[in-house]
């Protein structure tokens, strides 16, 4: 009787050598999380494990609820409370209502403290980016916001008035609500956008802005209440 060695196919090696390439940069990218999150890294990444044997790519902190997560499509790693930030702490809640659908096309960062409410009819979509602690996105119509966007704390976007004020010139009606944010935009600190805002490519909101209508001038400074271009031509890092 002769005993020979049990042969691995080359097969195989190929096969898990493309996995790990396809899941580069996502096993990078929770590494960095895992190292900069603040407290409950152990839960973090058991409820990770958990959501990924459903399809979804979340990193969460121990303090963030997280209702309809079924709703919740991810094509890159969404880290929700997981920012240290220093006017924050561990113990301050994250939560998410997702009665619609809340899509997230590329890697996004949740702030600590945020909230959502995507209503059942509204679908809110984000692309590559982050918004920071503190933030409420109350959406029963529509939201889209580009690539590489920044959104700073404090900020409100409200795409429903939840009363009507009746008078004579009043036009407009609820399916033309949703708020448009184009790629490459930074929203300051404490600024609330109203339904049907539009903010063009390249633009930065100041801090404190009230934004209550479309803009179509890209690469602009827009500031005040009400919102308005106050610079022309910007460029923003």
């Amino acid at each position: 009787m002769t005993t020979g060695a049990v042969r691995r196919s080359p097969y195989i090696g190929a096969s898990v050598s493309r996995g790990l390439v396809r899941k580069w940069p996502e096993v990078v990218a929770l590494a960095a999380a895992y190292r900069t999150a603040q407290g409950g890294r152990l839960y973090a990444l058991y409820s990770y494990a958990y959501l990924r044997l459903r399809g979804k790519y979340i990193l969460k902190a121990k303090r963030v609820l997280i209702h309809g997560v079924r709703r919740i499509e991810t094509a890159g790693l969404c880290q929700i409370g997981m920012a240290d930030v220093g006017f924050m702490n561990k113990y301050d809640r994250t939560y998410l209502n997702v009665r619609g659908r809340l899509i997230f096309t590329g890697p996004y960062s949740i702030g600590k403290g945020c909230r959502f409410d995507i209503g059942e009819e509204a679908v809110a979509k984000f692309g590559e980016g982050y918004v920071n602690a503190n933030t409420s996105f109350i959406i029963m119509h529509g939201l889209t916001v580009g690539r590489r966007c920044a959104i700073s704390w404090g900020c409100q976007f409200l795409d429903d008035d939840f009363h009507r004020i009746g008078y004579a010139s009043r036009c407009g009606d609820a399916k033309g609500n949703a708020i448009h944010i184009g790629n490459h935009v930074w929203i300051g600190s404490n600024v609330t956008l109203l339904k049907r805002s539009v903010i063009p490519d390249g633009c930065v909101v100041a801090s404190g802005a009230v934004v209550t209508k479309p803009f179509d001038q890209q690469d602009a400074l827009i500031a005040g209440n009400p919102a308005r271009v106050i610079r022309a031509n910007i460029k923003w890092e």
